[in-house]
């Protein structure tokens, strides 16, 4: 699905306007891409929780070459799925 059919859905089952519906799903990921920059976690009770979790520093390897890499320490955005999703999903 992509963010045009995501979008005509939600128009659709809204009742509103495509328009209405790409500025409701742009502040939906505005709010929740703020939230995880603060490191706040965002749940949506019965679909899922993303939140921000740290990954430590590792070593790696360049698959070219075989040589050993040093791959830094990062942040990663996660997303666990609710107990209603994944009872769909199933």
């Amino acid at each position: 699905m992509t963010k045009a059919d995501l979008v005509a859905k939600m128009a659709g089952s809204a009742g509103i306007t495509k328009a209405a519906a790409e500025k409701a799903l742009a502040g939906f990921l505005k709010g929740v891409s703020d939230a995880l920059k603060k490191g706040d976690k965002v749940t949506l009770v019965g679909f899922g929780t993303f939140s921000v979790a740290k990954r430590a520093a590792r070593e790696g390897r360049n698959p070219q070459t075989g040589k050993k890499i040093k791959i830094k320490a990062t942040k990663v955005v996660k997303f666990k799925a609710g107990s209603k999703l994944k009872g769909m999903v199933k």
